[in-house]
């Protein structure tokens, strides 16, 4: 059964990389997949908060766009805790870099059926945000009450995104 690749696979900042070709139809990437993230916004959007705390990258790496909806979910889950009209979530960053897979037959035989790396350009399997260093990737915007509450919910996305993240804590 395949599934999807380790995120590690996908860590690492690569320029897209463009097919040269005589013929124009191969010489760009057809069909892009769909993004899993639902929703960039969630809360109170128009309630002006106290505090503003950030998720900030402390490296450039990639992330795979069901990462993030993994990561704003976990979030979502622990802030609805508050009330819906008590926090505004902002998932930052989008994904645009898309992921192209060459895909390689194993087993018996399978020298046969393909053609390896002669041509390979890969069929698009997800999207990827390209993140630089200091980049927000998520904000939550809450009142001075809720504060603990939702650096508590952020640090919970930590484990799901990979790379390493500071929580910066703002006042307005």
């Amino acid at each position: 059964m395949v599934g999807l690749r380790k995120g590690k696979c996908y860590r690492k900042i690569t320029r897209a990389y463009t097919r040269k070709s005589k013929v124009k139809s191969k010489a760009y990437v057809k069909a892009i997949p769909q993004s899993k993230i639902v929703k960039y916004d969630m809360g109170n959007l128009k309630s002006n908060f106290d505090h503003t705390i950030n998720l900030v990258s402390t490296q450039n790496l990639q992330i795979r766009h069901n990462a993030l909806e993994s990561a704003r979910l976990v979030v979502f889950r622990r802030l609805q805790e508050l009330g819906n009209n008590n926090f505004f979530l902002r998932l930052k960053t989008y994904p645009h870099h898309v992921l192209r897979e060459n895909k390689m037959i194993s087993g018996a035989r399978a020298d046969r059926l393909q053609t390896g790396m002669s041509h390979s350009f890969g069929k698009p399997v997800g999207l990827a945000a390209q993140v630089k260093e200091g980049t927000v990737v998520f904000s939550v915007d809450v009142n001075k009450d809720n504060v603990n509450k939702a650096t508590e919910a952020l640090k919970l996305a930590t484990p799901r995104i990979p790379g390493r993240f500071l929580i910066e804590i703002r006042k307005n």
